[in-house]
């Protein structure tokens, strides 16, 4: 009798050159669409017939068949023993009750897409891009206005506080109150107006733009309205939307930074002698802003009912409560110096503090929820507050560093006509637009009531590591100007607060390689999470209705990759025409091969893969960079495809691409698959290099980003919306677009005299000095001198940098023996 291999591989005549292709295109075709199990067990039995295949060897098939397709077969054959090996092997990882907490708080978006492998890019290219309202637009262009122009950054950072009448100011227009409710006396903006607000803030002043967020995201405001009682609402809310009570919230410990189960903060139920229910509360917390002029405390600590007063255990877990700042017990009074910014950060500590029940928000059913509480809050808090200020820095340097380049001359040129310039000029303009564009996606989707904990902490990091990009290559560019310190200077301030916005609400390290793909990763994965809970319950139904979906989820995935690397992603549909097509289609790429190789990367380490932080970061960073490819192409055609903001647009988008490339490159090189790491080292590796998915923006593009950067008009205003712009000759900004308006009304004028010099009608000597000579031959009139005299004096003016007499500058200086700050109130000394 023939072998299965004689007969599946000799034919006569022309049928196998007919089979085997049509069986090639079907296994792809199948793949790529994502065919149910049942239409491969036919088409598989059809081929094996078309093939001439023994009797024998279709029974085996059709048993095999059965097996996997009739479900409680499958269960008792396969999953079940499957699971227990995978039990005993260790392979899916155990989840902490801390992990479950944040794994579960909040919601799934546009993540889930793209962790898919199949992207709806109809859905995403729909999503909310929303607007202010009329009322949000009014406050934007009065108080928040107001509040900008009364404000001087250099003198905020001089007094290290903000004078009386500013603050008044905040609470007069109930700037604490952005986000409570109307009916509470809150202004109930939504999360676009929030950010927008922070933004334009912060675009005038660091410390401004914190003071103002800090009480509208993650404090007591936040977990009232979501989780306080009726009682706590009515009381707490109206005083706060009023400015009566300043809040703070108190999380981080000296040994309990990220991780949070490590906190030593205790509260003790017990019964007072009124037969009433108290708790007694000991902390110690730093890092907490606003809190040595707070009037109520959002605290978070470990709870415990040894008497089961509660009736709910004896360990109830973290809890968040409100204590008042003047409770007995509760010690205020010193401050922290977070790189001499001056906002209100500080220690805060309790001994022995006695609160009632009622102060646990949401009263007794808030005990031991506060972890779920923080973690939901901080799902949506992490898309607003920091990205925002990232935002409102980006569009600063994306206006002032335009102006700069051609405002300053070096070697008889404007410094912006420099390759060298131009280049961190291209990346200040270009990451400016894909923030601004990812800062309204994920606002849309929070004022739909989305609370996408992934796409947060994206957020969060990626807005704070572009936003520290931004401001080291505008310090790169105005080079002494950036250095030295003053009410001239722009970007110093901003410079030396970058590292704390990457350091707070999660450390960015952390940020990247275990929240964005480490919880990702099971978070949005369709099955992961389903799989792991199936184990953790030993539901062998979940489990075998999931395991195996999976399975057939990575087939299709490594099918679609492959197609789409080969055809480059032309057999990708796109929901929209012209330039953003192609990304489109890109992006379909990406995310087929980012979802194969994180199934690799799931199977290949298991419960490992939470260890295993760089190669997580490089999977995070393909899922930060495709969400921010994703937001740009929303932006782009929502604003109506401006053929002048192209050059943003696709510089924008051919940097995400390369760095998805790079993300890949990176895992291909690292990535240990059993038996297999040879293969993504060798010829995967190597294709991927050959067939690059994207590749740096080339410099013809970044030339025309710098220009556009320089040049007064329409699109530049729209770039940098939403920003304050002093119009004052006294301002640093106001001089910077002074200078820039005479620079570009003179233009004609410098090209005459540029023209007259290289014709040798005049020496080639500084402007100021051929204008005589020029006079006198007609080359110019006079008038056209008068504005050279302007565009230079308005040029020397812009280029200048603060100084200050001795006597000046020591009045800056703390004398240790005379005014070192605040008093220790534990001890009768001074603190420096």
């Amino acid at each position: 009798m023939e072998t299965l291999l004689e007969q599946l591989t000799f034919f006569e005549g022309m049928s196998g050159w007919i089979v085997w292709p049509s069986i090639i295109f079907l296994l792809f075709l199948f793949g790529f669409t994502g065919t149910p199990l049942w239409l491969w067990a036919i088409a598989g039995f059809a081929a094996l017939t078309g093939l001439g295949a023994p009797t024998w060897l279709l029974a085996v098939y059709l048993v095999l068949a059965l097996v996997f397709n009739i479900k409680p077969i499958r269960r008792s054959i396969l999953s079940g023993p499957l699971m227990t090996l995978l039990e005993k092997l260790k392979i899916l990882p155990v989840i902490s009750e801390t992990e479950q907490t944040a794994i579960d708080a909040g919601t799934v978006w546009v993540e889930g897409e793209l962790f898919s492998g199949k992207p709806d890019l109809k859905k995403l290219s729909e999503e909310e891009y929303p607007e202010l309202t009329e009322k949000e637009r009014a406050f934007m262009d009065g108080p928040v206005e107001k509040l900008c122009s009364m404000v001087s950054d250099w003198d905020v950072f001089q007094r290290r506080d903000f004078d009386k009448e500013t603050w008044d100011y905040f609470k007069k227009e109930r700037f604490f109150g952005l986000v409570i409710p109307e009916k509470y006396g809150g202004h109930g903006f939504s999360a676009n107006a929030h950010s927008l607000i922070v933004a334009k803030l912060a675009s005038r002043c660091g410390p401004l733009a914190t003071t103002v967020m800090v009480p509208n995201s993650l404090g007591p405001a936040e977990l009232l309205m979501h989780y306080g009682t009726e009682e706590q609402k009515d009381h707490y809310l109206p005083r706060l939307a009023k400015g009566e009570e300043i809040p703070c919230f108190a999380l981080t410990e000296p040994n309990a930074g990220s991780d949070a189960g490590a906190m030593q903060s205790r509260g003790e139920v017990f019964k007072g002698e009124d037969g009433k229910l108290y708790i007694k509360l000991n902390w110690e917390k730093r890092y907490i802003t606003l809190a040595a002029i707070s009037t109520v405390i959002g605290l978070a600590f470990k709870l415990y009912d040894p008497e089961n007063l509660l009736g709910e255990g004896e360990e109830l877990g973290i809890t968040a409560a409100l204590i008042p700042s003047d409770t007995e017990g509760v010690v205020l009074g010193k401050r922290h110096d977070p790189l001499g910014v001056p906002f209100y950060n500080c220690p805060i500590r309790g001994k022995d503090v006695v609160v009632p029940v009622s102060a646990i928000i949401g009263g007794k059913d808030g005990a031991g929820n506060g972890w779920r509480m923080l973690m939901e809050s901080l799902a949506v808090g992490r898309g607003i507050s920091l990205p925002a200020q990232s935002v409102g820095g980006a569009k600063v340097a994306t206006r002032a560093i335009g102006a700069y380049a051609a405002i300053r001359q070096q070697f008889g040129l404007n410094i912006g006509k420099f390759e060298g310039i131009e280049e961190p000029m291209a990346r200040i303009g270009g990451y400016t637009y894909l923030l601004g564009a990812a800062r309204t996606y994920i606002c849309g989707a929070l004022d739909k009531g989305a609370k996408p904990a992934v796409v947060t902490a994206i957020a969060k990091y990626n807005f704070t590591e572009l936003g520290r990009e931004i401001v080291n290559d505008a310090m790169d560019i105005v080079g002494g100007s950036g250095i030295s310190r003053g009410p001239r200077n722009i970007f110093a301030h901003s410079y030396m607060a970058m590292p704390i916005a990457v350091t707070v609400e999660g450390a960015n390290i952390l940020t990247r390689t275990l929240m964005i793909f480490g919880q990702g990763a099971i978070r949005s994965h369709p099955y992961a999470l389903k799989e792991i809970e199936a184990l953790m319950n030993k539901d062998v139904k979940k489990f075998d209705d999931n395991f195996w979906k999976h399975i057939g989820h990575a087939v299709q995935n490594m099918i679609r990759s492959m197609v789409l690397s080969v055809t480059r992603g032309r057999l990708a549909s796109s929901p929209v025409g012209g330039p953003a097509s192609k990304y489109y289609k890109k992006l379909a790429w990406a995310s087929a091969t980012f979802a194969f190789m994180a199934d690799i990367a799931l199977g290949s380490y298991g419960g490992a893969l939470k260890m295993k932080e760089k190669l997580s970061g490089r999977y995070a960073d393909i899922l930060s960079w495709m969400l921010l490819a994703a937001a740009t192409l929303r932006r782009f055609e929502i604003e109506g495809k401006k053929e002048e903001d192209r050059v943003y647009f696709e510089w924008a988008m051919d940097e995400a691409f390369s760095r998805i490339q790079t993300a890949f490159d990176e895992i291909f090189s690292e990535i240990k698959v059993p038996g297999l790491s040879w293969l993504f080292r060798g010829p995967v590796a190597l294709w991927s290099r050959i067939n690059r998915i994207g590749k740096k923006p080339s410099d013809k593009l970044g030339h025309k980003v710098a220009q556009a950067m320089q040049t007064r008009g329409e699109q530049r205003d729209r770039m940098t919306e939403d920003i304050y712009i002093p119009t004052s000759r006294e301002e640093a900004m106001g001089k910077y677009e002074y200078a820039l308006e005479w620079v570009e009304k003179s233009y004609p004028v410098y090209k005459k005299l540029y023209k007259a010099t290289k014709a040798k009608k005049l020496k080639k000597t500084h402007v100021l000095k051929q204008l005589d000579s020029a006079l006198e031959q007609d080359i110019i009139t006079e008038e056209e001198a008068e504005m050279v005299r302007k565009t230079e004096e308005a040029r020397y003016d812009t280029i200048l940098v603060d100084e200050f007499t001795l006597e000046e500058y020591d009045k800056s200086a703390v004398d240790p023996k005379k005014d070192a700050g605040l008093k220790d109130p534990d001890k009768d000394t001074v603190l420096l």
